[in-house]
């Protein structure tokens, strides 16, 4: 196989995972919604993220994870609340992620959210990026 086929034969496969996860990802709804950035599936959670909202991110997270090597970045910036519902969410998606030879992690600037992880003992599992890390070259 020359080089140059070679390349192609990657891109194709490239493509094929790009596409499937753009193919399987879930509707946006008023508390997630994911869309790709660079090598990363952005999960951005919003609002209040409890008993009744949690399966909507779970969707979301299930999605993102389902291909080898997940790269996911959870966002919850934007979340107003967040209770143990949602961290049971994260721990199977973070779980299912490492399963499959892939990370997941979240973003976070919110001391509120800082602490549920401290408190719940998951901190050092989950230590909150302050923001989405920009594509490398």
């Amino acid at each position: 196989m020359t080089p140059e086929a070679d390349d192609r034969a990657r891109e194709r496969a490239e493509g094929t995972v790009m596409d499937a996860f753009r193919a399987a990802r879930p509707a946006p709804s008023a508390h997630a919604r994911t869309r790709p950035h660079g090598p990363f599936a952005v999960v951005e959670a919003a609002g209040d993220i409890d008993l009744a909202t949690a399966g909507f991110l779970a969707e979301h997270l299930d999605a993102a994870t389902a291909g080898p090597e997940p790269d996911v970045l959870v966002d919850l910036r934007s979340v107003d609340f967040f209770d143990c519902s949602g961290l049971r969410v994260l721990c199977r998606a973070e779980e299912r992620a490492a399963a499959r030879g892939g990370r997941l992690r979240i973003v976070a600037d919110d001391p509120r959210l800082r602490r549920l992880l401290r408190a719940s003992g998951l901190l050092d599992r989950f230590p909150p990026l302050p923001g989405v890390p920009e594509e490398r070259e």
